[in-house]
């Protein structure tokens, strides 16, 4: 019986979480389908659109997304503190942005009077809405019924286009969030559809190139915040820059199948992550087939399991080899 959704997330261990999505059917999701011919390359669009309107209802931030042919990788930050800050007038119009309400919620977020028993309504509605805004699941839901109603009527059919459910994965720790980051950053590259990072079409990475090159960071996705700023929690703690490198760096050798080809900058980075740089290519390489629970050092996935209730250690032994580099 497959894991139930809520056990998988912890909040009180992590805030990031590594999700995929499938398409079932034989023909792309995206792309050009080998056996028709015919083109769908505009649905990674819908795709990419519908994603960044997400992230501005949901108290959910993009830290890394890629749309490939047939699947979408996503890096998720869940913003538990953002979605209590919110008042109960902000937590409906939020939900109003994508859902439509009844004559309630609007004259609550008109600020109307209301009933006694009219009140006690929102103010369920109010807790619902507010847990459904950092939930992850709500998120993936979101996203993924859109485009399948979208695409079901431009094929003329009826039935699945998503596998039944979307694979997530806690990541609990700062290497595990970069190493996956970069994994999906670099899929493109690895699947050899992209010779380079900023040529890699309706993905994070090529977002965060093209807003670096005019010196800013993409609103739509987490920022980094820098070294310089660790008490600013609301950001990725790396310097964009270095990110940006090492992802370059990554992707050359990976396209390549060259050695040695990382920056002096690079190895910096992955000193301060204590990770070897044959630990990090491999990772970044084949982080899905190391890892199929949540992944992080063996101290991090102990207090996970603990907290979560799970009685083994999916992936104990790749976490250990490949992250507990000490």
């Amino acid at each position: 019986m497959p894991t139930p959704r809520k056990a998988l997330v912890s909040l009180e261990d992590t805030s990031y979480y590594h999700c995929v999505s499938r398409c079932v059917r034989k023909a792309f999701l995206c792309g050009v389908d080998r056996y028709t011919g015919q083109s769908y390359e505009h649905r990674r669009g819908w795709v990419e659109n519908r994603l960044l309107e997400l992230a501005s209802v949901f108290a959910i931030d993009i830290c890394a997304y890629v749309v490939m042919s047939n699947h979408i990788h996503l890096v998720l930050r869940v913003d538990a503190d953002l979605v209590r800050s919110w008042s109960d007038i902000e937590v409906v119009s939020q939900w109003q942005k994508l859902f439509k309400g009844d004559s309630l919620n609007h004259d609550f977020i008109k600020g109307e009077t209301l009933e006694s028993y009219q009140q006690t309504i929102i103010n369920k509605r109010v807790k619902e809405y507010r847990i459904r805004l950092m939930d992850i699941s709500w998120f993936m839901r979101a996203l993924n019924e859109p485009i399948a109603r979208k695409a079901n009527a431009e094929d003329k059919c009826k039935g699945r286009f998503w596998e039944g459910r979307f694979k997530s994965q806690a990541l609990l720790d700062e290497t595990a969030v970069l190493a996956c980051m970069a994994y999906v950053d670099l899929n493109p590259i690895r699947a050899k559809i992209a010779k380079t990072p900023d040529t890699s079409d309706f993905t994070s990475i090529q977002r965060r190139i093209k807003a670096a090159m005019k010196g800013e960071q993409p609103t739509s996705l987490l920022p980094f915040v820098g070294d310089e700023r660790k008490d600013m929690v609301n950001g990725l703690m790396f310097n964009a820059k270095d990110y940006l490198q090492l992802v370059d760096d990554t992707g050359r050798i990976i396209r390549s199948d060259k050695r040695g080809a990382i920056t002096q900058s690079s190895l910096q980075l992955l000193d301060r992550l204590n990770l070897p740089q044959e630990n990090w290519l491999k990772i970044t390489s084949e982080f899905t087939k190391l890892f199929k629970g949540a992944v992080g050092t063996l101290q991090e996935l102990d207090a996970y399991c603990e907290h979560s209730e799970r009685k083994r250690r999916q992936g104990a032994a790749n976490c250990h080899r490949w992250l507990d580099s000490a």
